[in-house]
């Protein structure tokens, strides 16, 4: 148990935390959230002992072992990556460097050989002899093969490197566990491996995404920073939100009665704690449901950016004919001989191990790359609007223009009542819509991509991973959008609840060719005969 008492944390006149007082319990999964900047990741560090709070204490119970995600993937270069993972449990890793050296002294007394047998035995006692096959068994469930365990760390790619520390903090099953971020550069098949193996686990796990799709399948609580507090939700993400949303729409309905308010939100209660996933998360996340009192839950102080787009016309039966497109990088073949025929109504998740062939792909289809062979050809009535991976070139040319006067570039309305007003509904309010361009943030420039995408008013969206730098309010938001959206899309994501509540087709690009099935992304993922085919076009 970690039981935290009386904690704030201050900088200067900024405070982030104030009387925090909560308990974490065995056995259950807490998924930490918050608006950008309230302190998610800080907070983990101060769970860690890397960051002191300005008041109040953490106890842990003692005796238990706390394993974190480390953020420095230089940090183990002068290592190999089975030796990297087992540094995860500090005091086996210590013991068995300290009698593997005792071992190695030619000149052993018997004091050191005593002492050596000792260490011998509590690295038995321990799990020590089989401490590096199951550090090797960790990192191939994580992707990272064979051929790579006993490599260099500094020669291992920043995806590799996740891994390895990925598996480190995983290693010799923790008491506590802290994850910041754990799902980043991981493929969408390593998710689900790790989603099933926190599923499982028995012990403390405190962990801070943006994939509300991890967050669904392993969470049993959220702790949630609002108000510079941290409050324990019971429940995975999307009852959280859904609950609180609910909550405030009760608030803002002042007509209706409190007998009526409670009768819905049981209803809800009972419908969500209904609905179950995993196995451990499934049984304990119904129990606390079951008993959950309305007085717990409460509406959050986060806002939403309003995110529509209405397609100025609608698509004709022509929607968009691919035929044999192929392109190659540098002697790479990126891929080749892709050929499908789009209908009206789908909207297309498009899938690879390789990001490069998918931000290829979407480049050739905004007519911003040519194909080394094939062609595409959009209906007449299609009017596409393209998010990028990468959009720099769009704020590079604008370091004078003023926020405002950035969008009004894309608008046909240049009124600065209209402008403002829409940037409003994107969250910039007040001064905000006067700051420079170039000093945006990631996640401020993504809005206002799609600031500039609405003012298109396509029938068609091309989105190669649109979820980048932004927070969970405004993916949740986006996705809605999607959901909602009448006309056609190609996208692209590794936000699982993206690909899973939108998709409606998915088409994997492989280097053997694609795999086209009309099937959700969970359904296409956790299928084993396309599990098979897809192993098969990868070798």
């Amino acid at each position: 148990m970690i039981t935290i008492s009386d904690l704030s944390l201050q900088y200067g006149k900024r405070v982030l935390f104030d009387d925090v007082n909560i308990k974490f319990t065995s056995g259950n999964c807490y998924g930490v959230i918050g608006a950008n900047g309230a302190g998610k990741s800080t907070f983990l560090k101060i769970l860690s002992g890397e960051i002191l709070s300005t008041t109040g204490h953490i106890d842990i119970a003692p005796g238990l072992r706390m394993a974190v995600l480390k953020q420095n993937h230089f940090e183990f270069d002068e290592y190999h990556p089975i030796h990297t993972v087992m540094m995860g449990h500090k005091h086996l890793y210590d013991i068995m460097i300290e009698k593997d050296a005792l071992w190695a002294d030619p000149d052993l007394s018997e004091k050191d050989a005593l002492r050596a047998s000792e260490l011998e035995a509590d690295f038995g006692e321990m799990g020590g002899y089989e401490a590096e096959s199951d550090a090797a068994e960790l990192l191939s469930n994580l992707g990272l093969k064979e051929e790579f365990h006993y490599t260099s760390m500094k020669d291992l790619t920043g995806p590799q490197k996740v891994r390895i520390l990925l598996a480190q903090a995983l290693f010799g099953n923790p008491d506590i566990l802290l994850l910041d971020e754990p799902t980043n550069d991981l493929d969408a098949e390593t998710v689900i491996w790790l989603e099933d193996f926190l599923a499982e686990y028995k012990n403390i796990v405190i962990v801070v995404s943006h994939d509300r799709h991890f967050l669904d399948m392993v969470c049993t609580h959220i702790a949630d920073i609002d108000f510079k507090k941290v409050k324990i939700y019971t429940g995975n993400y999307s009852f959280w939100y859904e609950s609180s949303q609910l909550m405030l729409k009760q608030m803002q309905n002042k007509n209706k009665k409190n007998e009526q308010k409670r009768k819905e939100m049981m209803e809800f209660i009972q419908r969500f704690s209904a609905n179950a996933a995993k196995s451990k998360q499934a049984t304990s996340r119904k129990k606390a449901l079951e008993k959950l009192k309305i007085e717990d839950i409460q509406p959050s102080s986060r806002k939403y950016p309003f995110i529509h787009f209405k397609p100025e016309r609608a698509p004709g039966d022509q929607i968009l004919e691919v035929s044999h497109l192929s392109k190659s990088l540098d002697g790479k073949k990126l891929f080749s001989n892709i050929s499908f025929t789009m209908n009206k109504g789908e909207k297309i998740a498009l899938y690879s191990k390789d990001s490069l062939a998918l931000t290829h792909f979407f480049e050739i289809l905004n007519d911003n790359l040519k194909a080394d062979s094939g062609y595409f050809k959009f209906g007449i009535t299609i009017t596409p609007a393209y998010l990028p991976n990468e959009n720099s070139e769009f704020f590079s040319g604008s370091h004078d223009l003023s926020l405002m006067d950035w969008l009004r570039q894309y608008s046909t309305e240049k009124d600065e009542v209209f402008i403002r007003g829409f940037l409003g509904r994107m969250l910039f309010s007040g001064e905000e819509v006067l700051k420079q361009s170039s000093v945006l943030s990631g996640g401020e420039k993504v809005r206002c991509m799609l600031s500039r995408m609405m003012l298109q008013n396509p029938n068609f969206l091309l989105l190669d991973e649109p979820t980048n730098h932004l927070d969970l309010e405004s993916i949740t938001a986006f996705n809605n959008a999607l959901i909602e959206f009448p006309g056609n899309m190609i996208f692209t994501s590794h936000d699982q609840h993206f690909m899973k509540t939108v998709a409606n087709r998915i088409i994997e690009i492989t280097p053997k060719g694609t795999i086209d099935k009309l099937m959700s992304f969970d359904e296409y993922l956790r299928d084993e005969t396309i599990r098979t085919l897809r192993e098969s076009m990868y070798q």
